[in-house]
């Protein structure tokens, strides 16, 4: 559909690490605010080289992308932390902050946003409960387990109701029970307008997100959206005409 914003504009975008071939190639895509994606595909297909496009920890080769209707390309330096302050992200290897606790860690993005510790206290403590992790408050991650560890992360990206949350394997490290709590949890930021990317290779999770739709990467490129694309009458995902 047309008239859907697009959070985000990929166009004829390519991707390589100094003198090697392409990891990704001639990507040609946009994606809608309020919808939700799963980033799919074989290993070694580029899914995590495309979602550090997405929260800007890479800047394309070639081709332009466009983000909350900006330029990257032309984008003055200064201007590139307010906009990753929009984007919530899920690191597959965490990346919690050693020498805080689990509560400084989720707090952190509300901190940077500048809220004070008495307005920090009441959304981390509900977080933390959420994510199963209340009495885990003052803990630091090393005396965590893989799967607290991602949980903490979860909860630092979403602690701040971002515009876009883009996740690589949020729910690699949990049980069943708590990879479908996480994905409740995206799902009800999703239904309050955020943007949700989720690469994973867990089809139990696709299967029970009906109205997700599927990106597909083969090789570092996008596969035909009418093969990979659940719902492509939606319109907000495939490549332009």
């Amino acid at each position: 559909m047309t008239g859907e914003t697009a959070i985000v504009e990929f166009e004829r975008v390519g991707l390589r690490y100094g003198t090697g071939g392409e990891v990704l190639r001639d990507l040609d895509f946009r994606l809608t605010a309020g919808s939700f994606y799963f980033l799919t595909g074989p290993s070694g297909a580029g899914k995590t080289s495309l979602l550090k496009l997405l929260y800007l920890a890479q800047r394309p080769t070639r081709g332009a992308i466009r983000l909350f209707g900006e330029e990257l390309s032309t984008l003055a330096r200064d201007a590139m932390p307010p906009l990753r302050r929009r984007i919530g992200v899920v690191f597959q290897d965490f990346r919690l902050v050693r020498h805080l606790s689990v509560f400084d860690n989720v707090a952190l993005p509300l901190r940077i946003g500048g809220a004070t510790d008495v307005e920090v206290e009441a959304p981390v403590r509900e977080m933390l409960a959420w994510v199963g992790l209340a009495d885990r408050a003052s803990a630091r991650p090393a005396t965590l387990s893989g799967g607290e560890q991602q949980r903490v992360a979860i909860a630092r990206a979403v602690i701040a109701s971002p515009e876009l949350i883009v996740a690589d394997e949020p729910t690699g490290n949990v049980d069943a029970a708590m990879a479908q709590r996480i994905l409740h949890l995206l799902t009800v930021m999703n239904r309050q307008g955020t943007t949700v990317v989720v690469a994973t290779h867990d089809l139990s999770l696709i299967a029970a997100t009906p109205g997700a739709q599927l990106i597909r990467l083969e090789n570092g490129a996008l596969t035909d959206p009418t093969g990979g694309l659940r719902n492509p009458a939606a319109g907000s995902f495939g490549p332009r005409r």
